[in-house]
């Protein structure tokens, strides 16, 4: 039986549009789900993201927007749909946390963790952040109790509520953090184990109607509505088409949540002890992406700095935000976005480095051969050739290596060393120049064999990252899906005829001073 595997992206609280730096997580994501689907089959990979409807955020913004909650959310919602297909994200379960089914299985897990006595209800006091919606300790907040990650004052609450016990899961709990590979970046791994070193207080997970009706109802006390993040987490698993208990205890050993470090103590400590309570397995690995900054703050809401990734797409073109947010920002640290960077990378790298050489090769084969291959890959004599064709062999496996660690700048790296490497064959070969001697036309027809077959390795290995531009170089090529996954030497034999070249990435000229 072939591995499956589960991917999900953080379900993203609905009381605004989308941005940047929702872009960044979705592209992320999107471009592993792409790669794994290469590698095991599409049956085999599923990927869930979709939003976060409830709670006392949503709900505060819904009024603020003079609607009512379900209102505001299903606009927030098809923002959000739209925004994964201008940004060319590939097939998912869309969750939507207000979806009967949704909701169904949160009832259920909470009736379950309840009837086994891991929530019980007390009365309490405690500091609440609306921004994070959940309680925090003293020792967790800033000076002045303020919310390290919104920079606010919390609010005093005194109430009775429904609490999960968490001490009573910190050994196991800490037993998976501690495995190796579990949180990755490792750093993030080292967080969590300071998050777990001291026991835990038991987690609130209600909240009164009287407060907050906007939620799902507990099914054991109709007076109270669920936590959103006891909600939420459920909506990785919800809308598969088997969400039993049986099949989740097969899905979540093979899941793989990827999610933005602010949110790190809710998944690597509640949603195992929600996991836990319910006797399922805890999930494979959490894969933690830093902040996207934007003039030295984090993209988001609340610093009104947010801007609409779906523009940059229409601006640039397909593929050009999705290659600078996974070129330019290492996994698991903070990246800076700026237009005037999109713009260098994009004149460097795509214009100069991957368009320029598509349209070079093209253009020799056309002139010289009538876009035809009349060489083999690869079985040139010539010393030249040797280390162009070993770079082209070992791309694809060094690059997919790298996606599954996570290391996706540097994967594309490995891509770009190969176009490096090619750019510079052409010079050191300079088949323009010695295709004036008709002598030399069997030498120019190895050259452009080569190329030709390092571009089509180039394409293919692309596609998880640049899918439309895989495309669209593959389609030059005259390649279909089949022949694009041949290891190099293998695809593009003789006889074979390309098409004529296009522009891919017209440089951008920027504005005068």
């Amino acid at each position: 039986m072939a591995e499956r595997i589960h991917i999900t992206t953080a379900i993203t609280y609905s009381n605004g549009p989308p941005h940047v730096g929702h872009a960044y997580e979705y592209l992320v994501t999107d471009s592993f789900v792409r790669y794994q689907r290469r590698k095991l089959g599409a049956e085999n990979v599923t990927f869930v993201t979709g939003t976060d409807e409830h709670g006392q955020k949503n709900r505060d913004a819904a009024a603020a927007a003079g609607l009512k909650p379900k209102e505001f959310s299903d606009r927030i919602a098809a923002l959000f749909r739209e925004a994964h297909k201008g940004l060319n994200i590939s097939d998912h379960i869309f969750v939507r946390t207000t979806d009967p089914v949704h909701e169904a299985l949160v009832q259920r897990m909470l009736q379950r963790t309840y009837d086994c006595g891991d929530i019980y209800f007390k009365d309490y006091a405690g500091l609440y952040c609306v921004g994070c919606e959940r309680f925090y300790t003293e020792k967790e907040l800033l000076p002045g109790n303020i919310c390290p990650t919104h920079n606010t004052r919390v609010e005093s609450i005194k109430e009775g509520n429904y609490f999960l016990k968490l001490e009573k899961f910190r050994d196991e709990i800490v037993k998976n953090v501690r495995r190796e590979g579990f949180i990755r970046p490792e750093r993030y791994r080292n967080e969590a184990l300071q998050m777990l070193s001291e026991p835990l207080d038991d987690l609130c997970i209600s909240r009164p109607k009287a407060r907050l009706d906007w939620g799902v109802e507990l099914p054991f006390d109709s007076r109270y509505v669920t936590y959103v993040w006891y909600d939420a987490f459920w909506a990785y698993l919800s809308e598969l088409p088997d969400n039993s208990s049986e099949a989740l205890s097969e899905v979540l050993p093979v899941t793989e949540h990827f999610i933005g470090k602010d949110i790190l103590k809710t998944h690597a400590v509640y949603w195992p002890a929600m996991l836990l309570a319910v006797g399922l397995p805890v999930y494979r690995h959490l894969n933690v992406h830093g902040f996207l900054n934007f003039g030295g703050a984090r993209f988001s809401k609340s610093s009104g700095n947010i801007k609409d990734p779906v523009s940059f797409e229409r601006a640039y073109g397909p593929d050009v935000l999705r290659y600078f947010l996974l070129r330019e920002v290492t996994y698991g640290l903070d990246g800076d976005f700026s237009e005037e960077r999109i713009v260098e990378r994009y004149n460097s790298d795509l214009a100069n480095d991957l368009g320029n050489l598509t349209s070079r090769v093209l253009s020799m084969a056309a002139r010289y051969f009538q876009s035809e291959v009349t060489a083999q890959a690869g079985t040139g004599n010539d010393p030249l050739d040797g280390p162009l064709c070993e770079a082209f062999a070992a791309t694809a496996s060094k690059a997919g290596a790298l996606i599954d660690d996570l290391a996706f700048n540097r994967s594309l790296e490995v891509i770009w060393q190969a176009l490096d490497a090619a750019n510079k064959y052409i010079v050191a070969t300079a088949p323009f120049t010695i295709a004036k001697d008709p002598a030399q036309l069997s030498r120019v027809a190895q050259i452009l064999a080569n190329l030709i077959e390092g571009l089509r390795v180039v394409a293919d290995t692309l596609a998880p990252f640049m899918p439309v531009t895989s495309a669209k170089i593959l389609d030059l090529l005259n390649v279909d899906a089949t022949l694009a996954r041949a290891q190099f030497g293998q695809g593009i034999k003789p006889g074979h005829r390309v098409k004529p070249a296009t522009p891919l990435f017209p440089r951008i000229e920027k504005p005068k001073a």
